[in-house]
């Protein structure tokens, strides 16, 4: 959330606690800010518990980033350089996987694999999946089989029209009931 979200958030309950001192009913509150009472319920416990310091911002929520600003910088610049420049010739794509890895060798933190998705996104960088190919694969073998075997072993299928998705009323003999003899088309 960003902090002009927050601080709108922020207004709103300081408004409910004025609300509150006057003693406007959580009901009431909520229908004047347009909010839930569900909220205003809660944000009425905590105005209880604590006045209004209770209500105020905490901050951003979620765990803070593991990395400095400075740390980050240096991480885009890896990112940039490279997988082979980090000891993954095999393919030149940044998995998550190998971000998390990364950031573990350079900066001596751990990332999960998806905290490491969410850090490249922050960076502006998207995981990669690499294809899975066999090296010893041969294509054109693998065209002319598509070409001649799949189509014997995939087999003719269902007619589209003599089908229907209904479990209670069958298809009708021509796909359509517009179709049937003595249809009214109007």
């Amino acid at each position: 959330m960003t902090p002009t979200a927050r601080w709108r958030r922020e207004t709103v309950r300081i408004q409910a606690a004025e609300l509150f001192e006057q003693m406007i009913k959580p009901s009431s509150v909520a229908r004047r800010l347009r909010v839930s009472v569900k909220s205003v319920y809660q944000w009425h416990q905590l105005w209880w518990d604590g006045g209004r310091q209770a209500l105020a911002s905490r901050g951003p929520s979620g765990s803070r980033c593991r990395l400095s600003p400075r740390s980050l910088e240096k991480l885009a610049g890896y990112l940039e350089q490279g997988p082979a420049a980090h000891g993954w010739v095999e393919d030149q794509v940044w998995t998550a996987s190998r971000v998390a890895t990364l950031i573990g060798r350079k900066f001596h933190v751990s990332y999960s694999v998806s905290g490491a998705t969410r850090l490249m996104h922050r960076l502006g960088f998207s995981p990669q999946v690499p294809a899975r190919r066999v090296a010893e694969r041969d294509e054109q073998a693998v065209a002319a089989w598509k070409e001649a075997t799949w189509a014997e072993v995939k087999g003719p299928g269902r007619r589209a029209e003599a089908t229907s998705a209904s479990r209670t009323k069958p298809a009708s003999p021509a796909g359509r009931p517009e179709d049937e003899p003595g249809a009214d088309v109007g």
